[in-house]
């Protein structure tokens, strides 16, 4: 398919040429002869690029490219002329044009215009494909009301230069939280630099953040950046940082409030301009009560809060979660995605999950690698997810119940047990559950944990 040009010019003799020359070169041409026809034309054709003169009657080739940067901002515009200054030039490149040529036309320069423009867009439509793609990628999936929060938060929080403070158990997601909000932020061009605190020691917390030059000690060989130098523009996440040590922690608070940094090893200030995103597993108001985190510290980070709830609460998003991971496996491992049946999914959806979503993906991972159907059916489930399977495998091992001493002590571990177990099959269901154990609702209540 060739590209198409539209072509508009008050002159009928430019339009001639350009459009015969055009053609020639194999591109397809649409002309016109002022702004007017030019935006009527855009209503209903979609030319590749437009050639537009400055100087025509009526609508000017300014007034008409500001039109054309509103209604259609992706189309490439050359401006072409005979009496350009540089004045109108800057003018026109500051609303948006690409080029600008001056008459009389250079048939070489107006084509190596065209490729160039032609290029570019390309590049820009392939830019945003790719980014449309992460984007995609690094959003969470689910659409309880819980989550449904957790993302009018994000897209709130996102646009502006907040530092963050992301709270959730393991495996919830909170990094993919972070690639979110850089995503979606002003900062997303430059670099998201993750720095792993269960790393950092008090010995190496300084190199890594600020860098080093050749020699600065004995082991710096070669000169190194630091992560904050990496990160200048961007977003620096300090993944679980209430793993940090009280001495690194003091490091970092320093390093942030200053803004301003030297490699170690030399005399060059250099500035910081990072928007910082953190995250935690613990309660660091605890860890302050504790002796165990800065508090001041902790009010630097938090100045937006934003929690990741656990899977086990928001247990109508794990078909979701699921049908994604399996296609994500599958389109890593070049297959085709397997399907579940509705009875292993729901031991899916009763499970606890204290490993979150990132237990969840193991699981799938494991299950797509090892069941030779193309689907995942109940019996592929194994334990502690399959109740039936787990039952089995504590009588198998010879559970808590045989190393008891008493009958009756034995008789009420393993009602206990059983209980529990047959109201996880009906989803805590406790009417259900005492009508298929064939005994009274208020029996059933009494043999319950005391919360």
């Amino acid at each position: 398919m060739f590209p198409s040009i539209l072509i508009v010019d008050d002159e009928a003799s430019i339009l001639k040429s350009l459009s015969g020359i055009l053609s020639d070169e194999g591109f397809e041409t649409i002309t016109v002869s002022n702004g007017y026809e030019a935006l009527k034309t855009l209503e209903t054709e979609s030319p590749d690029l437009i050639l537009l003169d400055i100087w025509m009657p009526g609508i000017d080739g300014i007034d008409t490219l500001k039109e054309i940067k509103k209604n259609f901002p992706t189309t490439p515009v050359i401006m072409i002329t005979g009496h350009g200054t540089i004045e109108t030039a800057v003018n026109a490149t500051k609303i948006g044009a690409f080029d600008f040529i001056e008459k009389p036309l250079s048939i070489d320069k107006v084509i190596v215009g065209i490729n160039n423009a032609l290029n570019f867009r390309r590049l820009e439509e392939e830019n945003r494909f790719l980014r449309k793609k992460t984007i995609e990628k690094n959003s969470i999936t689910g659409n309880c009301q819980a989550i449904q929060e957790l993302r009018q938060q994000i897209s709130i929080t996102a646009p502006t230069d907040a530092w963050v403070l992301i709270n959730g158990e393991n495996g919830t997601g909170k990094e993919l939280i972070s690639r979110m909000i850089h995503q979606f932020s002003s900062r997303s061009e430059y670099p998201l630099i993750d720095v792993n605190c269960a790393a950092l020691s008090d010995e190496i917390i300084e190199s890594e953040l600020l860098g080093h030059e050749k020699g600065a000690f004995t082991e710096a060989t070669a000169k190194k950046k630091g992560m904050l130098e990496l990160a200048h523009q961007g977003t620096l996440f300090f993944d679980e940082i209430g793993d940090l040590g009280l001495k690194t922690q003091a490091s970092i608070l320093r390093i942030l409030q200053e803004k301003k940094f030297q490699r170690i090893g030399s005399s060059r200030m250099l500035t910081a301009d990072v928007r910082i995103i953190s995250s935690t597993n613990k309660d660091l108001e605890k860890e302050i009560e504790a002796g165990r985190f800065r508090e001041d510290l902790y009010y630097r980070l938090n100045v937006v809060p934003i929690t990741v709830p656990p899977l086990r609460e928001r247990r109508e998003d794990i078909p979701d979660l699921v049908d994604t991971f399996l296609k994500q496996i599958a389109e890593k491992n070049r297959t085709i995605p397997k399907s579940i049946t509705p009875d292993a999914l729901k031991m899916f959806q009763n499970s606890t999950w204290p490993g979150n979503v990132r237990e969840l993906k193991n699981l799938l991972d494991r299950l797509s690698i090892i069941v030779q159907n193309d689907t995942i059916d109940a019996n592929d489930v194994p334990a502690p997810y399959n109740p039936k399977k787990q039952a089995a495998l504590a009588f198998s091992t010879g559970s808590s119940l045989f190393s008891m001493d008493r009958l009756d002590d034995a008789l009420e571990n393993f009602e206990n047990e059983f209980i529990a177990r047959k109201l996880e099959e009906n989803n805590q269901d406790i009417i259900k559950t005492a009508r298929a154990l064939n005994v009274d609702k208020a029996y059933l209540k009494k043999r319950l944990p005391k919360k």
